[in-house]
Parts: C-alpha cells; sequence; structure tokens
C-alpha cells in the first residue's frame, strides 16, 4: 500500500513540474503589482504587504502570459535614477538611464490583505523542487485579501474579487516556493501564514488569467516601408510567425458628460501576417489591402 501511495506521489509531482515547465503561448499583456495594504493588522518577523507583492509578481511572470515590469516601488526608483542622470549630477554615457523608455503596464494589480490567522510559528523542513516545496511541518494558516485589475489608461478598475490561501501542512504539502521569495523572508516563507500567502497568490493569478478575453490587445503601426508593415509587438509581447492582424483607424467613443470611454470602432483599412518577429517588433506583410494606404500610428488588432 506505502509503495503504491508513494509511486501515487510521485506521478502527480511529475504531472505538476511537467505542467510548470510548459511554454506558455498567445498574446501577453504588461502588468505590474502594487504593494497590498495590510488592513488585517497582522505584524510577524517579514512584512505581509512585500510577501505578496514578491510573490504574486514571480507567480504572474512564471505563467507566461504577461510582460510583468517590476512593483510600483521598484519603477519609482528607476524613475528617480532616471532624474539624478537628468540632473547632470552624474557621469553621463552609455550606461545612464535614459527618460521616455519605461515599459507602460495595460494592467494594474492592487488591493489589500483583509484577514490573517496564524495558529502556530514559523514552519520548516521539507525540500524544493524546480521551485515546488514538499514537505513541512504541520499547522494552519489563512490569509483573506481583495484583488482589484485596473485598466492603467482609464483608471476603471475591470474585475475584483476576494481569494482566500489556506496552509494545513500534513506531511506532504505540494506548494509554490520562490527562491526570491525565500532569500527576502528567511525560513518564515515556510511558516503558515507564508504558505497561506502563496496558495492565495496562487488563486489571484487564476482569476487575473480569467480577465484577459475583456482585455483589448492592441499595438501599432511604427513604420511603412514598400511592401512591409513593422509593428510594435514581437515575441516579448507573444507574437509569433504567421499571426494575422486587422490594421485600421481607431474612432474612440466617449460619453459626451463625464468624458469616460465607452469603447472603440475600428474602420479596417487592411489585414497583415507577421512575417518576421523580433523581440520588441514585428515585420509584416499585407495579406488583405493596400500597403500604401496604411500609416504611421494605425491600430493593429488581433483575430
Amino acid at each position: 500500500m506505502k509503495r503504491v501511495l508513494a509511486i501515487a506521489v510521485v506521478m502527480c509531482l511529475t504531472s505538476v513540474l511537467a505542467v510548470a515547465d510548459e511554454p506558455a503561448g498567445g498574446l501577453r499583456y504588461s502588468v505590474t503589482v502594487s504593494k497590498f495594504e495590510n488592513r488585517a493588522g497582522w505584524h510577524g518577523q517579514w512584512d505581509i504587504g512585500d510577501a505578496w507583492g514578491t510573490v504574486l509578481t514571480d507567480m504572474l511572470n512564471q505563467t507566461g502570459k504577461f510582460i510583468v515590469l517590476g512593483e510600483t516601488d521598484m519603477r519609482y526608483e528607476a524613475m528617480a535614477e532616471q532624474d539624478l542622470a537628468a540632473s547632470g549630477r552624474t557621469a553621463t554615457g552609455g550606461k545612464a538611464p535614459a527618460t521616455g523608455q519605461l515599459t507602460p503596464a495595460q494592467l494594474l494589480v492592487k488591493g489589500a490583505i483583509t484577514h490573517v490567522q496564524h495558529d502556530t510559528g514559523g514552519g520548516g523542513g521539507g525540500i524544493r523542487i524546480k521551485g515546488f516545496k514538499v514537505g513541512g511541518k504541520g499547522g494552519k494558516g489563512e490569509v483573506n485579501a481583495t484583488i482589484y485589475v485596473v485598466d492603467s489608461t482609464t483608471g476603471q478598475v475591470l474585475a475584483s474579487t476576494n481569494v482566500v490561501g489556506t496552509s494545513t501542512n500534513k506531511g506532504a504539502l505540494v506548494g509554490y516556493s520562490s527562491y526570491d521569495w525565500g532569500a527576502s523572508f528567511g525560513g518564515h516563507k515556510n511558516d503558515n501564514v507564508g504558505l497561506a500567502v502563496q496558495d492565495a497568490c496562487a488563486e489571484a493569478v487564476k482569476f487575473i488569467e480569467g480577465q484577459l478575453p475583456n482585455v483589448a490587445w492592441t499595438g501599432s503601426v511604427v513604420m511603412v516601408k514598400g511592401d512591409k508593415v513593422y509593428v510594435n509587438r514581437g515575441s516579448r509581447e507573444g507574437v509569433a510567425a504567421g499571426q494575422t492582424f486587422r490594421v485600421g483607424q481607431v474612432e474612440v467613443i466617449r460619453d459626451p458628460d463625464t468624458g469616460e470611454v465607452l469603447d472603440e470602432d475600428m474602420t479596417e483599412i487592411a489585414q497583415i501576417r507577421a512575417a518576421e518577429v523580433k523581440e520588441k517588433l514585428s515585420i509584416c506583410e499585407v495579406t488583405s489591402g493596400n500597403a500604401a494606404n496604411l500609416q504611421k500610428g494605425m491600430a493593429i488588432h488581433p483575430f
């Protein structure tokens, strides 16, 4: 019986790790995570808001479905360095940080930790295999959080939910464990609250992924050269050779009373197919319409 159980556990681990190694396809969205406010009043030997941001950022990155930007505080630090370089008080050169090159986030993820239950002290033990932790001491923890997915262009909350993460270690826990998370918070990453944070973040990632069909993926024409159309989306954004797009002029429909964007209407001028894909741009060929009618700044939408 023990042998059968052991084989079943190994098969389960093999399946989980195989899924983790599979590259994610499809178009990617840029996202950044803000530090979550600690409204639960829980205080331990590490900052739960920082831990949440670290784990959620890492998990989103591992899905392969997002261009994950630095957390909000990291981006502010980058802007501070750019401002310092621009002030003339630092040495100039090719390595000096330049302004105007930060990748903008399409989606902002923010929220608050609303409840923390911690029944026992710091956990430990177990082993780590390809980012997954196996083993650990017994105990129980629970973390509740409210998640908001915000459109960075309009500031509108696209979706929100409450997630609950729990951790009840009974000697054979399989869960997420990040190297950064481990390095930043020491042995407490494996205590019950730490494991509950990981579980809650995993639920948050599933929720965020589920919102992607409701988020418009767009790009722009950056240059037209003969019959070649250059667009500002490449492999970084998940574009693959052979992918097709509609190109045209977009009219934004706004509420005359509030100025809120209600919808967008595209007048299609041509259809293009990605012939050569680089990291940040794609060189496309026209499959329908005339390249001479295309202009820099026109929008592209995937089919």
